[in-house]
C-alpha cells in the first residue's frame, strides 16, 4: 500500500491482493520507521459503518471503509473511493496501476494499466 499525503488529502493506493483482503472484510497496514521508537503507521479495515472515517493517534493513521464501498469497488472497473469526512482530510483510496515505463517486475502485485498498448 502506498501513501502519499499533499495538502489535505490522504491518497492510497492499493495492489490486487490488498484490494482482495479488504473485499474479503479484512485490513491492511504499512509503517515507516522514522528512528527507534518512532514510526508512521497507516492503516485501512472494513467496518459496517456506513461511511469512510479517518484518525490519527499516536503516529497511526486508521482509515475504515464500509464494507458495502469496498466490496462494490473491488469487484468492478472502479478506480477509487473518495470520501470527505466533516472531521479530518479528504481521502482517497485507489488500485494501483502498473508503471507503463519501467520494472514490471516490481509492480507485479498492481492492476494491470487500463492504459497500456497491447504488444
Amino acid at each position: 500500500m502506498k501513501l502519499r499525503l499533499h495538502s489535505d488529502t490522504l491518497r492510497l493506493r492499493l495492489n490486487q491482493a490488498e484490494v482482495a483482503s479488504l473485499a474479503a472484510g479484512g485490513a491492511i497496514e504499512e509503517s515507516v520507521l522514522f528512528a527507534p521508537g518512532q514510526s508512521l503507521t497507516w492503516a485501512v479495515s472494513v467496518t459496517a459503518a456506513a461511511s469512510v472515517a479517518a484518525s490519527f493517534r499516536n503516529g497511526r493513521i486508521d482509515i475504515q471503509l464500509p464494507q458495502s464501498l469496498a466490496s462494490a469497488w473491488a469487484s468492478s472497473d472502479q478506480v477509487g473511493i473518495e470520501a470527505r469526512p466533516q472531521d479530518g482530510p479528504a481521502i482517497a483510496i485507489e488500485k494501483d496501476f502498473q508503471c507503463l515505463h519501467g520494472d514490471q517486475a516490481a509492480d507485479s502485485q498492481a492492476f494491470p494499466n487500463p492504459r497500456k498498448t497491447p504488444a
